[in-house]
């Protein structure tokens, strides 16, 4: 190939290859489209309170005239002329945020107002936006007052072809009016919406003092109003303790109410009587962000996989209102512990967490705390007022310069009218023999002979007058700070008049109160209360028959197996089986399988050892104690509560060593006074119950000292009341030897024989 040929070919692209180490240019490159995500995507300015596609799509609309006052346009239009100027992203996120932007189940105080189907509290998507129509609102374009007054700059689009307010100038406080909530790159925001009379009053305090403490501010500040209202389940101290640092959270409720009910106790409590001592729960309004589709659909599942068994059918009856009726299974259910439950197993109380990052008026984001937001919005609104003030103050100086030329001209129309008639270049002459400016010989000459009949000196002079007197008090607003807070605070007063707690829009709508449990909520609850008798055999197969049977009864066991443990107890009750290793394991008794066959061996239920044998099986009890005694002869008390096991590996709570196993597994009632301890040797011995500790664990205390053998039994009893055992035999009589004073020693002793007659067994019972 010729050096010709070479000439004429493109350049290399390989020599535009710049050599770069590859992890600093992915790290540069990512920076940038963080840096994007954070600042022209995620977060909101603090000084509107918008993101960049919502501030275009009000933009867009304003351009468009879509005022309240006037016709809906198609919601197409709208998308169609973000996206083509201003945004230049998708049609579908376009559609969203509008969307958004108009549902008042979404926004607190929306800024679009639509027609047609702009989807529900339901979660029903919205409809194209072919068949959608919308408009501004009046917040929107409070939101927007001042855009033609210089108070903002514009900035030219992505293609240079148009220009874009930077912020929207409104005195409205939007951020924390409708909150806003993205995640950006390393960084999110999810600020509620508040209440706007109650965002003035913070904001009106802190002009008049702007070292106020962060608790006065929350006084006037009571948290956040939701548009779906609610109940905000938190106390007063936890909701500021979230906003003095700009992150928390709180837990937000549905509420009950009860329209139809007679009385305004049940009214408040959501209860509706139907008669016959029946009842239903109506709940009316859903926490913020909840779809009630999906809400319904968790208490449905809940009732169909019997976590909610004392609710019998969840009825939504909602039209324009919420109306979700709950039916519970019994009359006799305590409706607080059917709304407890609800709480903790569905979405009708969900955790808000609020997290108070946006731009600053420097672009840059971060987390703020309320006063030091309040702060910068002031800051802002005040900055707004004296760009508006200057752009005004530009106005009057170029009208007065007009309203003085409109003056002469009328102090010497003859002879201005005859220049005009005479003169090829009138303009010059005017200038020079009337002393004008260029602006005010155009603005004479550029005037229409109907316009003659308006030149009237004493109109042009109280014009005249008004402006110098509107110029001379912007002067003195721009010159004096003290000026321009008391303005501002007279904007916000009037503000809140439009938005007062009076008024539809702006009564609050979420209740601020601190969630006081009157039912403590346990999965127990959920279980139906039923009677049951359970039964224990002597190789751990264990079972529950259906009522209280005679526990004397003959029940089926298999070959070589027989009866151990019976007892009464509640489909409610927890089973405590305690092992002679000192083990105690725990088993809801509800979880038994039936009486008509075998049962199940207990061990595959439980973690047992192999080797360890059954030492008692018993009811547990709130507030009962136990006392707990082995072969050694060591033992203490323990707190039922103590020896409840949480897993199927059971609890260790007596210590053994050799070959020492648990023996003794006796309740201790309240009236017990008095420990009975009884050896192998057939000693006894009584102690004063103050004598044995109460542990949680442990070997416990030496109860009878032995030189050869152990521990036969033990057990509490009331001193007064005298000791009781079986005297054995087909009448199986009942012996109670009251004077025992013979064997009342301190504990540890050896003790002497019993009286005649006790068992050969070395048994109480």
């Amino acid at each position: 190939m010729s050096d010709t040929d070479t000439d004429t070919l493109e350049p290399d692209p390989f020599d535009a290859i710049v050599d770069a180490p590859f992890d600093s240019a992915l790290s540069e490159r990512y920076l940038v489209y963080a840096l994007s995500t954070i600042t022209a995507r995620s977060l909101p300015d603090l000084r509107d309170g918008l993101k960049p596609v919502h501030r275009r799509l009000l933009w867009t609309m304003r351009q468009l005239k879509l005022d309240p006052a006037s016709g809906f346009k198609k919601s197409a239009r709208v998308v169609g002329e973000v996206i083509g100027k201003y945004h230049p992203h998708g049609d579908t996120a376009a559609y969203d945020a509008m969307v958004r932007l108009a549902q008042d189940f979404a926004l607190r105080y929306p800024l679009v107002e639509g027609q047609g189907n702009f989807g529900n509290i339901d979660g029903d998507n919205a409809a194209a936006y072919r068949y959608t129509e919308a408009r501004l609102t009046k917040t929107a374009m409070r939101l927007m007052e001042g855009l033609d007054a210089g108070t903002v700059d514009f900035i030219p689009t992505y293609n240079n072809e148009e220009e874009e307010p930077e912020i929207m100038p409104g005195l409205f406080p939007n951020l924390l009016a409708n909150g806003a909530s993205g995640i950006a790159v390393g960084m999110a925001t999810n600020i509620p919406s508040h209440n706007v009379a109650e965002v003035v009053d913070a904001t009106l305090e802190l002009i008049d003092n702007p070292h106020v403490e962060h608790a006065r501010l929350m006084e006037l500040f009571k948290g956040p109003d939701f548009a779906t209202g609610g109940i905000v389940a938190e106390s007063a101290e936890t909701i500021a303790a979230a906003y003095e640092t700009g992150r928390g959270s709180f837990r937000v409720r549905g509420r009950f109410h009860a329209a139809e009910a007679d009385k305004s106790d049940d009214r408040e409590a959501g209860i509706e009587r139907l008669g016959g001592g029946q009842w239903q729960l109506v709940i009316s309004e859903i926490p913020y962000q909840v779809t009630k589709g999906k809400l319904i659909e968790q208490i449905a599942a809940a009732i169909a996989d019997k976590k909610l068994p004392i609710l019998d059918d969840v009825r939504d009856e909602s039209d324009e209102k919420i109306r979700i009726v709950l039916v519970p299974r019994s009359r006799n259910i305590d409706p607080e512990l059917l709304k407890e439950s609800l709480y903790k197993l569905t979405d009708l109380e969900v955790r808000f967490g609020l997290n108070l990052n946006v731009l600053d008026a420097t672009r840059t984001p971060m987390v703020m705390g309320l006063k030091e937001l309040l702060e910068n919005w002031t800051a802002s609104q005040i900055d707004i007022l004296q760009r508006r003030s200057r752009h005004r103050l530009d106005k009057i100086a170029a009208r007065l310069e007009l309203v003085e030329g409109y003056i002469i001209a009328f102090l010497n129309l003859d002879r201005v009218i005859e220049i005009i008639r005479t003169e090829d270049e009138p303009k010059p002459v005017m200038m020079e023999e009337f002393g004008l400016t260029d602006r005010q010989a155009e603005a004479i000459l550029n005037m229409r002979l109907r316009s003659l009949r308006k030149l009237e000196e004493m109109q042009l002079r109280q014009e005249k007058d008004d402006l110098l007197k509107e110029q001379d008090e912007l002067e003195k607003l721009l010159g004096s700070p003290a000026r321009q807070r008391t303005r501002l605070k007279r904007d916000l007063t009037a503000l809140r008049k439009e938005y007062g707690p009076k008024t539809e829009l702006g009564r609050r709508r979420t209740d601020i109160a601190e969630a006081v449990a009157t039912v403590e909520f346990n999965m127990d609850a959920m279980i139906e209360k039923e009677p049951i008798t359970v039964i224990l055999s002597q190789k751990g197969w264990i079972k529950g028959a259906k009522g209280h049977v005679d526990l004397d009864s003959e029940f089926k066991f298999k070959e070589g197996d027989g009866p151990a443990f019976a007892l009464h107890a509640q489909t409610t009750d927890k089973l405590l089986i305690a092992l002679d290793n000192g083990r105690f394991f725990t088993l809801g008794c509800d979880k038994l399988p039936g009486a008509r066959g075998f049962g199940e061996p207990v061990r595959t239920m439980l973690d047992m050892d192999a080797d360890a044998g059954i030492a008692a099986a018993l009811v547990h009890r709130q507030n009962g104690r136990l006392l707990l005694a082995a072969t050694t002869g060591k033992g203490f008390a323990a707190k039922e509560t103590d020896l409840m096991a949480e897993t199927r590996k059971g609890r260790q709570v007596v210590n053994l060593k050799g070959d020492a196993r648990l023996t003794v597994v006796r309740r201790i009632e309240d009236a017990h006074d008095h420990v009975a301890v009884v050896g192998e040797n057939r000693k006894l011995v009584v102690f004063n119950i103050e004598e044995l500790p109460e542990l949680a664990r442990g070997q416990g205390v030496k109860l009878q000292n032995y030189r050869d053998g152990g521990l036969s039994d033990a057990i509490a009893f009331k001193l007064e009341d005298g000791l009781s055992w079986q005297m054995g035999g087909k009448e199986g009589r009942t012996r109670t030897e009251t004077d025992m004073w013979q064997w009342k020693v301190a504990r540890g002793g050896a003790g002497r024989m019993p009286p005649q007659g006790f068992p050969r067994d070395n048994r109480f019972d």
